[in-house]
């Protein structure tokens, strides 16, 4: 699940971008309002993190623009302006959470996950695509109800396509969620990873198909 981060304090962003990051988040920073929307233009996120107080555009800024925009994007904006008034605006505005500094690192989890759960109408933290699953609070896959460990790459390609089964997701968005510690991947890169989680997933009830034009299909069901 890639996240983007709006928050000008840098301990926070810092400590946030590492905890987040070892429960399965990837985590995009910027510290400047104005380049928020032009961040989400750039790369595919599932979920913004949003501070209210910001240099160069103030969060309440762009989350009107966001919601101008008709952008989706699940938001939970983060931030010390606690008052009832404060909240009832936001939400008002567009915001699908609002969570209080200082707060837990649990609680923000737990947020975050419902906010994706919401987003992709699942009412519960497992996601599935026939006999695959993924547990949202341990961050693991299972197989046929038996555990299904995987290398880095793969858990994080594998997470990226059962969030959205069913959808094509293409290999620029691949690269962005599974690559994005790397500069200057190949294409090529992700057909070889796709074909490794392909062998894995040989007559096991799910298939990765391939869309010409569109990217790559999570789908219930074994190939053809």
């Amino acid at each position: 699940m890639r996240i983007l981060l709006v928050e000008d304090e840098r301990p926070l962003a810092e400590w946030l971008c590492k905890a987040l990051a070892q429960t399965g988040f990837q985590v995009d920073w910027i510290a400047d309002g104005s380049l928020a929307l032009r961040a989400l233009q750039a790369h595919d996120h599932d979920a913004l993190v949003l501070d209210l107080g910001l240099p160069g555009r103030s969060g309440h800024e762009v989350l009107q623009q966001l919601r101008a925009a008709d952008r989706r994007l699940p938001v939970l904006v983060l931030t010390a302006r606690d008052s009832l008034a404060e909240r009832v605006h936001t939400l008002n505005e567009g915001a699908d959470d609002f969570l209080a500094k200082p707060f837990a690192l649990p609680e923000l989890e737990a947020r975050l996950t419902a906010l994706l759960r919401r987003a992709r109408g699942v009412e519960h933290p497992r996601f599935s695509c026939g006999p695959l699953g993924f547990d949202g609070v341990t961050r693991q896959f299972t197989l046929h109800g038996e555990p299904l460990p995987l290398p880095r790459r793969e858990h994080a390609l594998l997470r990226t396509l059962l969030q959205r089964s069913g959808e094509p997701v293409s290999r620029q968005q691949i690269i962005d969620r599974v690559f994005s510690d790397e500069d200057d991947v190949l294409p090529a890169a992700v057909d070889v990873l796709v074909h490794r989680l392909r062998k894995r997933l040989e007559n096991a009830g799910v298939r990765i198909a391939t869309y010409r034009g569109l990217g790559y299909v999570l789908e219930a069901g074994s190939a053809p």
